[in-house]
């Protein structure tokens, strides 16, 4: 009876996507019905393979389908050696991890990975292995478990474009089996490889030029977008897709809550065109998609889009056809140290403006920094208009956060810097780009409070963006760059082991002393939290806009929903400026809960004001 019943259960879900789930898969591959029918049996086996308890979470999720929608989920993003050794470290870590306030948990790549060629993980050599230093696929399923009971939603990087050279796959291919050379792209010379460099942009131009790669082995070339040990995936090959789907329901089925597709634009490769964001491209994310829905509904996606936001939204898809769930505020989080080095908040206040005119459905995750460098990847067309030129633009932002611009407290470093297109990009966790390390390294304890103030604003204003916020773990105790990577043979060619340090839990145990570094933003990002959490202001449906401040340094944002109101200013002068609010309302400090008497509100530099207040249509206060 229990059989029949969750029978029924997945044939229900299939039946609600089963017109479109073929079309789209024929439509694809050709009327290929043998793949098809391949396909929609291996969704059948790791739907009986998913274990019960995760398919009690997905009926609770499937009843609330916004569940990740609202106003209480802040992530924390970690490399799991570095934050506590490995899987069991972390499990050992879960109150810590609580106790900061996190209920959504990002571990950075862990599947298997041949070391020194991984990219950080980023080259798979085995999609059911964990990195033997790291543990076991069985603890990350404990790890899983273990967050589920805490109401922790576990995020995992599914890296979908490539293989590592030691997969499998790649071995096989090495050894001259043309059907696995088939689940790449190999060809027999140059002639194509070197037609499509014609229009395929390098993405690693100084570090691994070229999009192809010589394979000695193979006596072939093989298409290597990113570096020569990642072979790219042939997804115009049913095998690919059927495959790779099936290792990443494979992953959900040990308890991953939200799957990162790593790379996705770049997945369907044309000769002639860039091979970015290729139609098949949205296909393929749609497929997907609809699979989860059937098999693992309470799962979500995550699409890695790094790109400018025209080419970032079409990823969420329709809303009668989505694609994925979540995706990045990337050109926010370049725009806002824009703003830090410029002073300027005018490109900002158009970046934002473009977001609070999406749709409230779309989801943004919002941070600060992430794992890799920040691009500056800014909107140069609207710069234009204040005489901004992109090259030396992009030059003096790196300058402001390297240090090398006078005054500039930053302390970061270039990662791929090609002097001949002056497009370096930048490197350094939150605290050290807002100068705490530098404030340390001279004793200087007015640049210190400084320094602390920008990195408390920059994290109130991710706070104050729809969306979940999220956090990389150091971060919360200010933590500082990890200059020492130059001296591992392992890491010293690659600048973003900068900000990949391992966590310092001597630091963490100085939280609880509010008036060190560590306490003070330990401290001040849970009561951002909490506010976050009682408020229904800072929920995803709220209406949100750009409050006019009159001041170019001054950043006014906007929120309502349901009788409350937010007006948010954040000041990023060196200058401490005086803002008059014309929003109507009674407000009152929602930090120290103290009424606003006057119009006129004192912003202290590098500081920021939260002005709330109960309010309805109709108030003329």
């Amino acid at each position: 009876m229990k059989n029949q019943i969750m029978n029924k259960e997945y044939l229900d879900r299939l039946t609600r996507v089963k017109d479109e789930l073929r079309w789209l898969y024929l439509e694809l591959y050709h009327g290929d019905i043998q793949a098809y029918d391949y396909f929609t049996g291996m969704m059948a086996k790791m739907y009986k393979a998913r274990p019960a308890a995760l398919k009690k979470l997905d009926r609770a999720r499937a009843k609330n389908p916004d569940w990740y929608k609202g106003h209480d989920l802040v992530g924390m993003l970690m490399y799991v050696g570095a934050f506590a050794g490995n899987l069991s470290g972390v499990r050992q870590k879960l109150d810590y991890v609580q106790e900061s306030g996190v209920n959504y948990l990002h571990l950075m790549p862990l599947l298997e990975s041949p070391e020194g060629r991984s990219d950080g993980g980023y080259a798979v050599s085995d999609f059911r292995k964990v990195q033997p230093e790291l543990g076991t696929m069985e603890d990350l399923s404990a790890l899983a478990s273990d967050c589920h009971d805490r109401g922790i939603a576990v995020c995992l990087d599914f890296v979908m474009n490539h293989t590592s050279e030691d997969h499998e796959w790649a071995r096989r291919a090495r050894a001259g089996e043309k059907e696995y050379q088939d689940r790449y792209f190999f060809y027999d010379d140059w002639t194509i490889p070197n037609e499509y460099e014609k229009t395929v942009p390098q993405v690693f131009p100084t570090t691994a030029p070229g999009n192809f790669s010589w394979c000695e082995e193979a006596g072939k070339v093989v298409m290597t977008t990113f570096y020569p040990y990642q072979w790219d995936l042939n997804y115009a090959n049913p095998t690919v897709f059927n495959d790779m789907t099936e290792n990443m329901l494979y992953l959900c089925n040990q308890g991953v809550d939200i799957v990162r597709l790593d790379a996705v634009p770049y997945i369907w490769k044309t000769l002639g065109t860039k091979c970015r964001n290729l139609p098949e491209v949205h296909t393929l994310v749609r497929l997907m998609r609809m699979v989860c829905e059937v098999v693992c509904p309470g799962t979500l996606l995550l699409g890695e889009v790094v790109m400018e936001p025209s080419k970032v939204v079409p990823y969420f898809g329709t809303v009668e056809k989505p694609e994925c769930h979540l995706l990045y505020n990337v050109t926010t989080m370049a725009t806002t140290w824009h703003t830090v080095a410029t002073q300027d908040v005018r490109l900002l206040e158009h970046q934002l403006g473009q977001v609070f005119a999406l749709p409230k459905q779309y989801t943004f995750l919002n941070y600060l920094r992430c794992h890799d460098d920040i691009g500056w990847g800014l909107d140069y067309d609207y710069l234009s208009r204040f005489g901004i030129e992109e090259v030396s633009h992009k030059k003096y932002l790196n300058d402001y956060f390297t240090g090398k611009w006078p005054g500039s407290p930053s302390r970061g470093e270039l990662y791929n810097d090609d002097p001949r297109l002056g497009d370096a990009r930048l490197c350094g966790t939150t605290a050290s780009l807002c100068g705490v390390e530098s404030a340390r390294a001279a004793g200087d304890s007015k640049a210190l409070s400084e320094a602390l103030n920008l990195d408390e604003m920059l994290h109130a204003y991710m706070f104050t963006l729809s969306g979940i916020p999220v956090i990389y773990a150091g971060d919360e105790i200010a933590q500082e760059n990890d200059n020492a990577y130059h001296a591992d043979p392992l890491k010293a060619a690659d600048s973003r082991f900068l900000h990949r340090g391992d966590m310092d839990w001597d630091k963490a145990k100085l939280r609880s002393k509010k008036r060190s570094p560590e306490g003070r933003i330990f401290t001040f990002l849970r009561r951002l939290e909490i506010l976050r959490q009682e408020h229904r202001v800072f929920d995803a449906q709220a209406d949100t806009w750009i409050v006019p401040t009159g001041d170019p340094a001054v950043l006014g944002i906007g929120r309502y929903h349901e009788g409350e109101k937010l007006v948010a200013l954040f000041n990023f002068s060196w200058e401490a400026k005086s803002i008059t609010v014309t929003e109507l309302g009674d407000f009152r400090n929602l930090l120290t809960d103290r009424p606003f008497t006057k119009k006129t509100v004192k912003v202290p530099s590098k500081d920021f004001v939260w002005m709330f207040c109960d309010f309805t249509e109709g108030d003329t206060v």
